[in-house]
């Protein structure tokens, strides 16, 4: 039975590609060399690698470090995430059906993440629990994962009966090696999963990830592809 949700909010419940596209077309540093860029060619700018399976800015060949930090010190771009449609409606019901949901978010500054998100989702923050995460110079080591278990130990979560819905290959691997389930959601640009982790259920929108919570606790479907 899945009765716990984590959910990673940058995209998955909120548009951060749009983030990076308001960000690279706009900001005084890069506005100038990206003016013109086209929606759809955001991965030719930001090269999609495996271990992300999504875009980030750290991937650009040139400037990416640089394009990290730039972003993510500029409030006017970093809170530019709008939530993608039908975000609070379908928390609000899956919280009327008696799931217990968290947001699980990796940031370079968690006081500052968190603000945004108790802003960003103030009208489910009533049962909604925002925690975020301190992640790592190169985004996969532990920290996810010793926050989930830390989360597990102070709500007395069971890991066999939680789902972490994540867009990021590398965080896959941070709900397997707690005990609970990854659940794969592919938005706008998002690369396929390696075959070693062909088994994780892939989603391409919160209905569909709704319909499967409700078919895997009706028995109707395994958890696992």
């Amino acid at each position: 039975m899945i009765k716990n949700i984590f959910w990673d909010v940058d995209g998955v419940l909120a548009n951060l590609n749009y983030a990076y596209y308001n960000f690279l077309t706009k900001h005084p540093k890069y506005k100038d060399r990206y003016a013109d860029l086209k929606w759809e060619d955001l991965p030719k700018v930001l090269p999609i690698v495996p271990k992300y399976g999504a875009l980030e800015l750290k991937t650009h060949p040139q400037y990416g470090e640089q394009m990290d930090y730039d972003f993510c010190h500029s409030p006017e771009f970093f809170t530019n995430r709008p939530l993608y449609p039908q975000v609070i409606e379908t928390l609000r019901r899956l919280h009327e059906k008696g799931y217990r949901q968290f947001t699980l978010s990796a940031t370079f500054d968690v006081e500052t993440k968190k603000k945004f998100l108790h802003t960003l989702l103030k009208d489910v923050t009533d049962f909604l629990t925002i925690e975020c995460v301190q992640h790592g110079k190169f985004m996969h080591d532990t920290a996810k994962e010793d926050v989930l278990k830390a989360c597990f130990a102070e709500h007395h979560l069971q890991a066999d009966e939680t789902i972490l819905v994540d867009d990021r290959i590398y965080n896959q691997y941070a709900a397997i090696n707690v005990g609970a389930h990854p659940v794969r959601y592919r938005c706008e640009f998002t690369s396929d999963l390696p075959e070693e982790l062909k088994f994780i259920p892939e989603v391409h929108s919160l209905a569909e990830l709704e319909q499967f919570i409700a078919d895997v606790n009706a028995g109707k479907r395994n958890i696992h592809n």
